[in-house]
C-alpha cells in the first residue's frame, strides 16, 4: 500500500508538471501574441508613414503649385517686359529729313515793321516721330549765307502723327531803306537734330537792309509758333 501511495503522488507530480509545463507553453504563446500585435502595429505604422509619404507628395503638389504661381508671376513680369517694350515703342524717333515735306510761305501780315515766313514741316514718313529743338535756318545772299538766330524761347518736343504737320516762323527785318539792301536768293532749312537740309524758294520780300556786321538780323523760333514771338 506505501508503494502505491507513493506510486500515484508521483504520478500526481508528473501530471502536475505536465499542467505546469503546458501553461507556461500558453503563456509563452500569450507573450507570443504582443509580438504580432506589435507586428500589425508596424504594419500600421508603414501605413501612416505611406499616408505621409502620400501627405509628401500633396506637398510636392503644393510646392508645384507655388512653382505654377511663380512662373505666372514670371508671366506677368514677362508681360510687363512687354509692356515696357510696346513703351519703347510708343515713343516716337526724330523725324528725319527725308520724311519730312517741307514748304515755306509769306505770313507777313500788313503794317508789321518785321516780316514773317512760315516753315511748314508735314511727316509723310509713315510713323509718328519728333521735332525736338529748333530748326537750322540759312538764308542765302549775294553777299553769302546768312544763319538765323534762334529766338530764345523755350523749344519743347512736338510729336508728329503721320500726315500731320507743324509750323515754325522766321522773322527778319524789312528793307524800307529805299536801296537795293541784301538780296535773298533761298532758304535752306534743316530739321532739328539732322544735318541733311532742303533747299527752298524764298516766298519773304526780296531783300534785307543792309547791317554793320554786327550780327544777324533773322532769327527763327521754335516749332508750332508762326514767327515773331507767336
Amino acid at each position: 500500500m506505501r508503494v502505491r501511495k507513493l506510486t500515484f503522488a508521483a504520478v500526481a507530480v508528473v501530471a502536475g508538471l505536465s499542467l505546469t509545463a503546458c501553461q507556461n507553453d500558453d503563456g509563452g504563446t500569450a507573450e507570443s501574441a504582443p509580438s504580432a500585435a506589435s507586428t500589425a502595429s508596424s504594419s500600421n505604422g508603414g501605413s501612416e508613414s505611406a499616408g505621409s509619404g502620400s501627405g509628401g507628395a500633396d506637398a510636392d503638389q503644393g510646392s508645384s503649385g507655388t512653382d505654377s504661381a511663380g512662373n505666372s508671376s514670371e508671366g506677368q513680369g514677362t508681360a510687363g517686359g512687354t509692356g515696357s517694350g510696346s513703351d519703347e515703342d510708343a515713343t516716337a524717333g526724330k523725324c528725319r529729313t527725308d520724311e519730312l515735306e517741307i514748304t515755306a510761305t509769306d505770313a507777313t501780315i500788313g503794317g508789321d515793321t518785321e516780316g514773317t515766313v512760315a516753315v511748314d514741316l508735314k511727316n509723310g514718313g509713315g510713323r509718328d516721330c519728333t521735332l525736338s529743338g529748333y530748326a537750322g535756318v540759312d538764308l542765302k545772299t549775294n553777299y553769302g549765307t546768312q544763319s538765323a538766330e534762334r529766338a530764345g524761347e523755350q523749344a519743347p518736343p512736338v510729336v508728329l502723327k503721320d500726315g500731320e504737320n507743324v509750323t515754325f516762323g522766321i522773322g527778319y527785318p524789312l528793307n524800307d531803306t529805299g536801296g537795293s539792301g541784301v538780296r535773298i536768293t533761298g532758304l535752306v532749312v534743316t530739321p532739328p537734330n539732322e544735318t541733311k537740309s532742303v533747299t527752298l524758294d524764298w516766298p519773304g520780300a526780296a531783300s534785307l537792309p543792309v547791317t554793320d556786321g554786327s550780327g544777324t538780323p533773322v532769327q527763327v523760333f521754335p516749332m508750332g509758333s508762326a514767327g515773331q514771338g507767336g
